[in-house]
């Protein structure tokens, strides 16, 4: 029997929350959102639309992340948030029409919330602090194993039917939730963990804080819209945009683990820079209308998208010590409220110019842009 060191034993189960709580729960609605718009069960309107519900309800579960686990404890939460993901992928099985799954959608986002909001931090506190770095970048990367697994399995259980499919994706997160729940990291929410962030940290906290809400807007055009990218806007087909979807995880999982050793390398703040440099290109890399560019774009983004937040991870620690689970639920609820206002922004924008998916990621190219920019400045404060 293989025995694993003690510190992978809670970093594989943060893994597995962040997998089933976004990688499962938030994104595997990608591949199958060309595949419930081409079946009649939403529009294109629609289907943007629910993926902006996930988004809002990812905002409620992270700002009651704290609250929540200081009444049931850490563990607690993340079996609630586990089984929140079943019920919510279960329920969107039945064909209720678009409010029925709007408000199952909202749901999984409340879990992934939940979940994304102290599987990080706890699982670094539970580990010793030489390991901490290489158990946030497992952590992270879970969202990357679930985006990759769900690409693989939405296209393998769509012949199945729709219905088949959401309730695939249900099981395969119970599979998940009985591997973590006996290794579920048992930080205590208690003394300057449980405190409000220090004023003296504000300034750099404010900046990082806004460099990852600018990043999270410029990372919903991909985190939504990429599968729909491939298969209707460049006429790939829904298999081609299932695969899209499954590079982007695929680069997601390595983006996790490089930007972790980047940042051991060359810091936490330079290895944020490099990162919104990435993430600017992949965004470029979408706007012209080139069937060619759709897979180095989705490598790109998901390298980004994944490898931005383990950064952001790190670097909140760096700034606030004791205090890093504050910071990181602060810039994690920034994080959500600019995706649900993105995403409800651009799910306008992309019905009212007929479908156009040129202008949404232009958008998300200026916001990336401004992430990079909002970086600097974070790097330039550093300095004595």
């Amino acid at each position: 029997m293989i025995s694993l060191p003690s510190y992978l034993k809670p970093a594989l189960a943060g893994a597995a929350a962040t997998a089933a709580g976004n990688g499962l729960a938030r994104f595997a609605y990608v591949p199958l959102f060309p595949a419930m718009v081409t079946a009649g069960w939403v529009d294109g309107g629609q289907a943007g639309t629910l993926g902006a519900a996930a988004l809002l309800g990812y905002l409620i579960g992270t700002l009651a992340g704290r609250p929540v686990a200081r009444r049931l404890g850490v563990p607690g939460l993340l079996d609630l948030g586990m089984a929140l993901v079943v019920i919510a992928l279960a329920a969107c099985a039945w064909h209720g029409g678009f409010l029925w799954l709007l408000g199952w959608r909202t749901l999984a986002g409340v879990a992934g919330g939940l979940l994304m909001a102290l599987a990080g931090p706890a699982t670094q506190a539970s580990v010793p602090p030489a390991r901490r770095g290489t158990a946030g970048g497992l952590v992270i990367a879970g969202v990357g194993i679930g985006i990759a697994t769900g690409a693989v399995a939405v296209p393998a259980l769509l012949g199945a039917g729709i219905s088949a499919t959401w309730l695939g994706l249900a099981a395969l997160v119970a599979l998940l939730w009985a591997f973590a729940h006996p290794h579920w990291p048992r930080m205590a929410l208690t003394g300057m963990a449980a405190e409000r962030l220090d004023p003296a940290l504000r300034g750099p906290a404010r900046l990082l804080t806004l460099t990852y809400a600018l990043h999270a807007a410029g990372m919903v055009p991909p985190m939504v819209y990429l599968a729909d990218l491939a298969a209707r806007g460049r006429g790939l087909g829904v298999g081609i945009g299932a695969a899209t979807w499954l590079v982007f995880g695929l680069a997601g999982m390595a983006g996790g683990i490089f930007s972790g050793r980047a940042t051991d390398r060359l810091g936490g703040r330079a290895t944020l820079r490099l990162w919104l440099l990435i993430q600017a290109v992949a965004l470029a890399l979408a706007l012209p209308p080139w069937a060619g560019l759709v897979l180095p774009a989705a490598a790109a983004s998901g390298f980004a998208a994944v490898g931005v937040t383990t950064v952001t991870l790190t670097v909140g620690r760096e700034i606030a010590g004791l205090q890093a689970t504050a910071l990181w639920v602060q810039c994690t609820a920034a994080f959500a409220v600019m995706q649900t206002l993105v995403g409800f922004g651009l799910a306008a924008v992309f019905a009212a110019t007929g479908e156009s998916h040129a202008a949404v990621f232009a958008a998300g190219l200026a916001f990336s842009v401004a992430a990079f920019g909002t970086a600097l400045l974070l790097a330039r404060q550093a300095k004595p």
